[in-house]
């Protein structure tokens, strides 16, 4: 008995000295023995076995590599794809999205809205499910297809080609010292396209920590129903700020700002959880460098349609149909002669203008939760609602948005709007809880209501804060 106590003893003190040794090794010990291991293996691979299907990396792929992964280039090259990819994705998206919004909101409307006038469907009915629920889903198809069928064949195409594992590589030091995982590069990118997407690519993370914290972090990647509220409201508040031949300059700046913001709260919120709730450390991270090779459109563009788009999108329409009835009676529902919104907007001003937004924008950031694209909609029928302003909007609780930006411009001056209202709502607008249907994926994900009420709660909290303090730095000058 007494030699088994000696024995057990005698391990104990072994792994206790083992472990005081441990940490004189250095915070790359993982990553060495991993990197060791895996180039033992490679070498002994590469001799004992023939494959003549191997294809032997030429000499551009290896300059090419030396060149996309320099420490000097890596980064640049990085953020001039990235930017390309966006700009593509803006700007090829706007006509489709045009012609979309005008058959299903121009046309489509006003003929469900005169059959249901012939046939005498009553106005509380035929407001709640034509004005309400199809036109959110109207606003969700118009603005988010064509955004997302461009931008996610576009990032498969470079997935499929290589280049995004490069991306992952460039990153990991980064996100290494935030105590995450290098391929949270790669869930971070997709979430600029789409966040339930980006949350449902934290799979290709194999530790549940890390996982965790890049599906929390996700978030704060500008996904693209945000894209147009920051281009909007850039383009009227900053843009307007300097000369006109630099508006566009200076709006550009702004959203690109916002967008890197984004990328470098990821990373604060990334090591300040994986240094408190989420303490522990990143795993190793070895990536192959796969060889380049042409993209496949076709298997591409279905991939990103079928498995990505309409998944997507559907998810999308499911949640804004109900949200969509829900602004609309709020907008119609009187007490007092007063609407619903109208009380929550006067009861919240206070607190909203100090912290530099306003009673409308906390109201449609709460009702518009299922879907980003609708905001600026809503945003418009509440100020023209709240603020009394008769020559504009469709009626009360109808969805609406101008062409003109100078119009769009007038209406939220009128409706109290400064240029600090403008920067806080840009900043609230990257920060702010998840859209419901990333909620919903987190939830499915992480299969944690514990975890998906702090990826949606902590986001609200912290978005309050940035404005609070943005607020009284602004009101100092």
């Amino acid at each position: 008995m007494n030699d088994v106590k000696n024995s057990s003893n005698k391990n104990i003190d072994l792994l206790n000295y083992a472990d005081s040794l441990r940490w004189d090794l250095g915070e790359n010990l993982h990553d060495s023995i991993t990197e060791s291991i895996f180039s033992d293996a490679n070498l002994i691979a590469t001799k004992s076995i023939i494959n003549e299907k191997n294809k032997l990396r030429t000499e551009w792929e290896v300059s090419l590599d030396k060149i996309v992964t320099s420490r000097l280039l890596g980064f640049p090259i990085m953020f001039f794809l990235l930017a390309i990819v966006f700009w593509l994705t803006i700007q090829g998206a706007n006509y489709p999205s045009g012609l979309i919004a005008e058959f299903l909101i121009d046309k489509i409307h006003p003929i469900l809205k005169s059959a249901s006038l012939s046939i005498g469907i009553p106005h509380f009915i035929d407001g709640l499910f034509i004005d309400g629920a199809y036109l959110a889903m109207a606003w969700v198809i118009s603005v988010m297809l064509p955004p997302m069928a461009i931008f996610f064949p576009l990032f498969t195409l470079l997935e499929d080609f290589g280049y995004l594992p490069r991306v992952a590589f460039n990153m990991d030091k980064l996100f290494q010292k935030a105590g995450a995982h290098g391929k949270q590069a790669l869930t971070m990118s997709m979430g600029f396209g789409c966040n339930a997407a980006g949350v449902i690519a934290a799979r290709v993370i194999d530790s549940p920590r890390e996982r965790l914290i890049a599906i929390i972090t996700n978030n704060f990647s500008l996904c693209n129903g945000r894209w147009p509220t920051q281009i909007l409201i850039a383009s009227i508040f900053i843009g307007g700020l300097v000369p006109p031949n630099l508006a566009s300059l200076a709006s550009a700046s702004a959203v690109v700002g916002v967008a890197l913001l984004g990328i470098f709260l990821s990373l604060v919120i990334s090591w300040t959880l994986s240094r408190t709730v989420l303490k522990g450390e990143a795993s190793a991270f070895s990536l192959e460098l796969p060889p380049y090779r042409p993209p496949r459109i076709l298997q591409t563009l279905y991939t990103s349609l079928v498995d990505r788009t309409i998944f997507v999108l559907w998810r999308a329409i499911v949640f804004a149909v109900p949200a969509g009835m829900v602004i609309w009676l709020v907008a119609n529902i009187n007490v007092n002669e007063i609407s619903l919104a109208e009380y929550f907007i006067v009861f919240t001003d206070p607190f909203a203008l100090f912290i530099g937004l306003n009673g409308v924008i906390l109201l449609a950031y709460i009702i518009a939760i299922p879907a980003n694209e609708i905001v600026i909609p809503t945003i418009l029928m509440l100020t023209v609602m709240s603020a009394g302003i008769v020559d504009a909007g469709s009626g009360s609780g109808v969805m609406f948005e101008l062409d003109s930006v100078n119009e769009t411009g007038e209406i939220l001056k009128a409706g109290g709007w400064t240029v600090l209202t403008g920067i806080n709502l840009m900043l609230f607008s990257l920060i702010h809880n998840p859209c419901s249907t990333t909620i919903y994926t987190i939830y499915k994900e992480t299969g944690s209501l514990k975890w998906t009420i702090f990826s949606t709660i902590f986001p609200v909290v912290l978005g309050l804060t940035v404005c609070f303090l943005v607020a009284q730095v602004y009101r100092l000058f």
